[in-house]
């Protein structure tokens, strides 16, 4: 963990009024970071598989839905380590993946919307891996090259110097939503060579590709990027789209409470989003026996994850880019050397913590610039998880320039109420505060409540402290007035 994070826990817990105990984490973190991670005997294999837009509550074990059909997640987590409270630090694809890829905020990786290419400076997580003798391999959806074909990018083809790090073998496609369809449609290979598919479902076609790639002989330790489009909706058809008949089949199941009170496009999308998320875990489950037939399992991390969630336009006019539990909130569940055995880690993390984490697991030291801190402590550290920080900035954009802290018990945003769109503001306004204790599906805003004016101070100084080691300075916040 770098100083700067050390520096900033223990201010962050000072504006909280403990800085005594701020010292003590301090102290312990100061000591974990001095040690180097412990090499592995040999370096395990690497599969992140990222579902997009795939709630947290529609995976079975996190026990939050009826209806959800996923053994194959389920099993993961019998087996591994279930993030309950895993946050994704911006709300969107191509930011998201920033964060994911580099360990930093997306103001600071040159991709705080979709469209924009990752800063080329930054270390990332393949290249870190591949520097350390690990093949880096992606099969799937990117984002993180030139949206615009007048940047030299587009939704196809990726030139290796946009790729992140991924050097190895390539089939991907930066933005998969345009250039393919639920039952057709093109990747592209390292040399921009199509690989097309047809009349086969998305997720199958690009299981099939993880499934040619393990099978292959490796002399090398790999890290795959196995990255789904589903349960995204497709874009040009301005819905989710499940495989052949599983919108019947999902026809009346059940609708989550924080979707259920509210207007919005549930109704028609549920169904195929339901189909899409058990082609998921099917795809994992797969994937999974694969890698136990050629003898891969016992020495592969497998990590699930999303970059965001899906409110179904309840929050705003479309699927996400909101700072409600359904667009942040997202599952993760790591199994593999490192992460063996049952347990459920409920401390609150973000997606900015597993670049850190993955390196940390592989026996290698994170950067310098990285941002996130690794979560294995909370594994088996007491200490560590009573000085965990439990808080995350959440950066919202393209909807609107707001800025939140979620910590286990709130969720407090700020915007920018001229309603600019933009990297930053200078200065916001109170916005949202949600007692996540009280109310899980966040249908009471309590900002600008008399009776909850010190808590929101409170938390306004937490989100100023995140916002500086963000790199984002000191904007103003003023507080909201709407209930004097």
């Amino acid at each position: 963990m770098s100083i700067n994070r050390r520096n900033f826990i223990l201010s962050t817990a000072a504006a909280a009024g403990q800085a005594a105990v701020g010292a003590a984490a301090v102290s312990a973190q100061q000591k974990h970071s001095a040690a180097k991670p412990a090499v592995p005997a040999k370096r395990p294999n690497i599969i992140l598989y990222l579902s997009d837009q795939f709630r947290w509550d529609f995976v079975g074990a996190n026990g939050a839905n009826s209806s959800t059909r996923t053994p194959n997640l389920d099993a993961m987590a019998r087996r591994g380590k279930n993030f309950t409270h895993a946050v994704t630090n911006q709300p969107v694809c191509a930011p998201a993946r920033s964060v994911l890829m580099t360990s930093r905020y997306a103001t600071e990786t040159g991709v705080w919307h979709n469209g924009e290419a990752l800063d080329q400076s930054l270390p990332t997580l393949a290249g870190e891996l591949r520097k350390a003798g690990y093949t880096s391999n992606l099969i799937g959806k990117w984002h993180l090259s030139p949206g615009a074909v007048a940047k030299g990018g587009g939704p196809g083809y990726v030139p290796p110097e946009h790729r992140g790090g991924f050097l190895d073998l390539w089939e991907g496609a930066n933005a998969l939503e345009h250039t393919s369809h639920p039952y057709e449609g093109s990747l592209f290979d390292q040399d921009g060579k199509e690989i097309t598919f047809k009349d086969q479902y998305r997720v199958d076609f690009l299981t099939d590709r993880t499934e040619r790639f393990l099978r292959q002989k490796h002399e090398k330790p790999f890290f795959l990027f196995v990255s789904q489009l589903e349960p995204h909706q497709q874009n040009d058809l301005n819905r989710m789209v499940g495989p052949k008949g599983s919108a019947e089949r999902f026809i009346n199941a059940h609708v989550p409470a924080d979707l259920r009170a509210l207007p919005g496009d549930w109704h028609q999308q549920l169904p195929d989003y339901y189909g899409a998320c058990e082609s998921i875990d099917a795809s994992v489950g797969r994937i999974r026996k694969i890698l136990q037939e050629e003898h891969l399992a016992d020495n592969t991390i497998f990590v699930f994850i999303s970059d965001h969630g899906c409110h179904f336009m309840t929050r705003n006019q479309e699927y996400k880019r909101s700072t409600h539990n359904s667009s942040v909130r997202i599952p993760l569940i790591i199994e593999g050397p490192g992460f063996n055995g049952a347990q459920q880690i409920p401390e609150l993390t973000g997606i900015i913590n597993i670049a850190p984490t993955l390196l940390e697991a592989a026996g290698l030291t994170p950067p310098a610039s990285f941002k996130g801190r690794s979560t294995l402590p909370l594994l088996k550290d007491t200490a560590a998880r009573e000085q965990w920080p439990n808080k995350e900035l959440i950066q919202i954009s393209e909807s609107m320039t707001a800025r939140a802290v979620r910590t286990p018990d709130w969720t407090y945003c700020v915007a920018d109420i001229t309603g600019a769109k933009k990297a930053a503001s200078p200065s916001y306004q109170e916005y949202q505060l949600y007692d996540q204790r009280n109310d899980p599906h966040e249908l009471v805003n309590l900002a600008g409540r008399k009776e909850y004016l010190e808590k929101s101070a409170e938390l306004r100084k937490e989100l100023q402290a995140l916002l500086e080691y963000a790199g984002e300075g000191s904007p103003e916040i003023k507080p909201a007035t709407l209930y004097p």
